[in-house]
């Protein structure tokens, strides 16, 4: 009789996630594909270190991933999905059978604005490792941080934010002036009140200026623009976070800007149960990597469920453990989100280990293992 066949399309934490949790739930029952484009898995929350000379991105290779978990791993792109077929199908026109599909292809990373530096994983360290060197010989006295509209990544803006103002104090570089603009109603609000009171607070002590209920726009290089009806100052150096879109795959759902809808067990409707996903090219609203891992768990449980395993699937319940770096003590925060509602805890005490910036109950042990 054939092996259940599983494909696992992504290469970041979701998808290792996914592919971890279904051999710790199934053993190695299962035939697992994973048809991924890159070489390696980046873990790209450390990205805000790199530029300040800290241990940054660590970077684990998917042949040695792929060895470790008995997973055959096939370097190529997903392009579309017959779903009648049960087939995906690569863009260098290879076809993959499948029993079960997971989706974690991640997202699309898109620039915001004109006249900006982009801060993402792939170019940290080029990207502000200069500005860095600036604010600590005093020729760079402004710095603003920009979080457009849409989906994207939060933490770092105010990660580099508190990371930038305390490397000036302790050049003794008096007088930087560092701004974020950003849409939310408060600094990373997204993660409830207590956060959000605990990192207002961190940015009020290091004289961090921040503009929320903020469009903004850069009209010009050097200029920003706080809209609606806010106002416009010069800043020397001016980075934005990327806007996140989605990666869409023919005939595979999606809703506004290209995002893939899941259900409550990280299932794709409208494909006959067969096709999961997670991570940042789902529609989850909060783009966090421990999020997209809790989604792979929950798809990894329903595939298992459909290949035999004494598994019962349980619904999403998402709580996001998160470590926001501040170039001092960092802070540790968990954020419970139910109906809508977030409640969250704070403590600079450790929570677990600070280097796991996004916690992922079968990643962080594997990570470890190869480290």
């Amino acid at each position: 009789m054939d092996r259940f066949r599983v494909v696992v399309c992504g290469g970041g934490i979701a998808a290792i996630e996914g592919l971890l949790r279904l051999r710790a739930l199934t053993g190695d029952a299962l035939d697992i594909t994973v048809v991924a484009p890159n070489e390696e898995l980046r873990y790209r929350p450390l990205a805000v270190d790199e530029p300040f000379s800290w241990r940054g991105v660590r970077r684990y290779p998917l042949r040695t991933i792929a060895g470790r978990t008995g997973a055959t791993w096939v370097q190529e792109a997903a392009e579309w999905v017959d779903p009648d077929a049960q087939t995906l199908h690569t863009e260098g026109g290879g076809t993959l059978p499948f029993d079960a599909l997971l989706l974690a292809v991640g997202g699309r990373l898109v620039t915001p604005f004109e006249h900006v530096t982009v801060f993402d994983d792939a170019n940290a360290d080029e990207a502000y490792r200069g500005l860095v060197q600036d604010v600590e010989g005093g020729y760079t006295r402004s710095v603003a941080l920009l979080v457009p509209e849409g989906p994207a990544w939060l933490l770092p803006a105010y990660e580099l934010a508190l990371m930038t103002a305390e490397r000036a104090t302790s050049m003794w570089e008096e007088g930087l002036g560092v701004n974020v603009v950003t849409p939310e109603p408060a600094p990373l609000a997204a993660l409830g009140e207590a956060a959000s009171s605990a990192v207002g607070a961190l940015l009020e002590k290091a004289r961090v200026r921040v503009y929320t209920d903020a469009r903004p726009a850069v009209p010009a290089a050097g200029h920003v623009l706080v809209a609606p009806g806010g106002p416009e100052f010069e800043s020397a150096r001016i980075v934005a976070l990327p806007r996140i879109e989605g990666r869409p795959l023919r005939n595979v759902p999606t809703v506004d800007n290209g995002f893939v809808p899941v259900d409550e067990l990280s299932r794709v409707p409208g494909m006959a149960d067969h096709v999961f996903a997670a991570g940042d090219a789902t529609d989850q609203p909060l783009k966090h990597g421990g999020l997209g891992a809790q989604q792979a768990d929950v798809a990894a449980a329903g595939i298992a469920a459909m290949a035999g395993a004494d598994v019962k699937p349980e619904p999403l319940r998402p709580v996001i453990r998160a470590v926001l770096h501040t170039g001092e003590q960092p802070l540790y925060i968990t954020a419970r989100i139910e109906d809508g509602r977030v409640e969250s805890e704070v403590t600079t005490e450790r929570a677990w280990p600070a280097d796991e910036k996004v916690v992922a109950e079968e990643l962080g042990p594997f990570l470890s293992s190869l480290d």
